[in-house]
């Protein structure tokens, strides 16, 4: 039997029971739009958050200090990172080329009768080419400022928001914390990162911060660029052991720093990715598995109710094989149509997703396809039982049966 004429055959037969048809893709139409709208939530979230940490600055290396406290029980961050610690990594350590001690705090912010709590960042000026941090009206403090512990600040588009409105703050004075400052930029937009918000925060020089805002005499962490080009994993070894030797660490005493880089960000943020992208995709794919059953179903009934038409083939010089290929291929048929079907749905859910609840979705081809490849293989697997069936009919019984 020619192949087009076992195609026809297969078609004709779908088409003669459209209801059933349809109802048995359903399954397989609902598992490939769900694989495929899973796995775009998925890869859109992903990419959001990866986006998000590659706004933070390129080749960055954050020294943070430590957590205190015993077996396991942290009771809050030693206070043992200095400004000379962040000074002798920028000389020391090779491969550094920007560097800015961060000393972060909360504090009351007062604009004539508004008022705000907000952070207190205070940094040095390498810090905002360092986490890409533009500055979108006026300008930067000056090392000069920084020196002289000056009262500026830079504000981030949030904080101006809630003090301003829609009024210019350059040039405006605030009070930070019972402190004037004039208010000499506001940043770019760049939205939530993580723990922190730069969009609502103050930045000052952090000469102003420890001395006069804050009063301390450590900083919480020191932010680092590397050069494009340098080996991280010697770079760690290097910031590890000067901290180690300038905190007088013995070698059995452990890090009472913690030392992160971008690279390591990513690296945990794409593996915690892929599990969920598993999981999701996997919980969705279990309706391609119960929508294989049900063309199963059908097939089985389809077998049952052409069982003489079997009979009649096979009496007229139809092959096991040729049998075996018609029911199989309306099995694939069916399966392949309902995964077309799915991929509009699915495709179309995501959009839908991304209009009306302004989540991030990224619907890629590789998803597409794999969703496609196993709706092929779901109707292959399950239309391979009832074809085989038919195919080893009894063609006396079979012309008997009515």
């Amino acid at each position: 039997m020619l192949l087009w004429t076992i195609v026809r055959v297969a078609l004709r037969s779908l088409l003669a029971n459209k209801l059933r048809s349809i109802l048995a893709m359903l399954g397989i139409i609902i598992g490939v739009g769900a694989v495929i709208s899973t796995l775009a939530l998925a890869a859109g979230a992903r990419k959001q958050v990866l986006d998000q940490i590659s706004a933070i600055g390129a080749n960055l290396v954050v020294v943070r200090a430590g957590q205190s406290g015993l077996r396991g029980v942290r009771s809050g961050i030693k206070e043992n990172m200095t400004l000379e610690d962040a000074q002798s990594l920028l000389d020391m350590v090779a491969g550094f080329r920007r560097m800015s001690p961060v000393i972060e705090g909360a504090g009351q912010f007062k604009y004539y009768n508004k008022n705000c709590r907000s952070t207190v960042l205070g940094v040095s000026n390498d810090y905002f080419p360092i986490r890409r941090l533009e500055i979108e009206r006026g300008r930067a403090f000056t090392r000069r400022e920084i020196e002289r512990m000056g009262h500026v600040a830079i504000l981030g588009p949030t904080t101006v928001a809630n003090l301003f409105g829609r009024s210019d703050p350059i040039g405006e004075t605030v009070k930070i914390s019972g402190i004037n400052f004039k208010v000499i930029g506001v940043t770019k937009e760049k939205g939530v990162q993580g723990r922190s918000n730069p969009d609502d925060q103050a930045v000052i020089p952090y000469t102003t911060a420890m001395k006069q805002v804050l009063g301390v005499g450590t900083v919480r962490e020191i932010n680092l660029e590397a050069d494009a080009k340098a080996d991280m994993d010697k770079i760690k070894e290097s910031v590890t052991a000067l901290l180690r030797q300038r905190h007088r660490l013995r070698e059995t005493e452990v890090d009472d720093f913690e030392l992160t880089t971008q690279a390591e960000i990513i690296e945990t943020v794409a593996s915690v990715s892929r599990t969920f992208t598993i999981l999701l995709g996997s919980t969705a794919g279990i309706s391609l598995l119960v929508g294989g059953i049900g063309i199963m179903n059908i097939m089985l009934v389809t077998v049952t109710e052409r069982t003489r038409e079997i009979g009649i083939r096979k009496a007229i010089g139809a092959k096991n094989r040729d049998i075996l290929a018609q029911f199989l291929l309306e099995s694939v048929v069916m399966s392949c149509l309902g995964g077309l079907i799915g991929i509009g749905l699915g495709i179309g859910l995501a959009d839908l997703i991304q209009r009306l609840m302004q989540f991030s979705t990224l619907t890629q081809a590789s998803s597409v396809l794999l969703a496609f490849s196993f709706s092929a293989g779901v109707g292959v697997f399950f239309g391979f039982y009832p074809a085989r069936r038919a195919a080893l009919l009894n063609p006396i019984e079979a012309l008997r049966f009515e």
